[in-house]
């Protein structure tokens, strides 16, 4: 029987006990705060690229319709409103979704956040550009998922993930190394099983309409605990697409 949940109930719980330290730089949420960065250099390429050849120094992603899936507690959607984009972030876990918020407030910054699964999600347009960062090796049905972004994104927009290969290499990398040996994630946080190849996820994307554009390896160097770009995509990567 086909799968008609994205949502797995042993993630949400997973990342509710997340929840309470999502802020903190140095907490269970640290490789995000880490990724930031970079997820943010290879957005605005992705998007000078294919939507907005000219940007502006001040608020380069003005009048841009972002939605960040899996948003969590914000920590990409706030950089994204800062760089002047109307941004929604939906996420399923209700508490990290109660953080975003107050965050948000705090900062006074006007983000609309959904505390909904994306099949349960009704938006009243579609979007520019929809970020699903870190989340597709989070889901069930990877194919229902990758279907729902696809009608939320208007013709020609933008679709721009980062995930995990599904590779020997990426299970030494990301639960071998990340979660036991340098205790960088809480452990559990991954399922090997969950992760993606880049072909089969080409595949599903061209099944929905959506054509690769831009694939690209990252890499973690523990010592300096900085991300860059590589060619390798034996562990992380991350990927545009362009809707037909």
């Amino acid at each position: 029987m086909q799968n008609t949940q994205t949502i797995s109930p042993h993630e949400i719980a997973h990342f509710t006990q997340m929840a309470k330290d999502w802020w903190d730089p140095k907490g269970s949420s640290r490789p995000l705060h880490l990724l930031n960065p970079l997820r943010i250099s290879f957005i605005k390429q992705e998007i000078q690229k294919h939507l907005k050849p000219i940007m502006l120094d001040f608020k380069p992603f003005e009048n841009l319709h972002i939605l960040d899936v899996g948003c969590g507690g914000g920590i990409l959607s706030e950089p994204l409103y800062r760089l002047g984009a109307n941004v929604a972030g939906i996420d399923a876990t209700k508490s990290l979704i109660d953080i975003a918020q107050k965050h948000a407030e705090e900062q006074n910054l006007k983000i609309a956040y959904h505390a909904t699964s994306l099949e349960d999600f009704n938006p009243n347009d579609q979007f520019d550009v929809i970020i699903a960062s870190e989340i597709l090796e989070h889901v069930d049905s990877l194919e229902l998922f990758i279907s729902l972004l696809s009608k939320l994104l208007k013709p020609t927009g933008l679709l721009i993930i980062s995930t995990l290969n599904r590779t020997p290499l990426s299970y030494l990398k990301a639960i071998i190394g990340a979660e036991y040996l340098l205790k960088l994630i809480p452990v559990g946080t991954h399922q090997w099983s969950k992760f993606i190849k880049p072909s089969e996820l080409n595949q599903i994307m061209r099944q929905n309409n959506l054509n690769i554009s831009t694939l690209q390896g990252m890499k973690f160097n523990p010592i300096n605990e900085k991300w860059s770009f590589c060619d390798n995509l034996s562990t992380n990567y991350c990927a545009s697409f362009i809707k037909t």
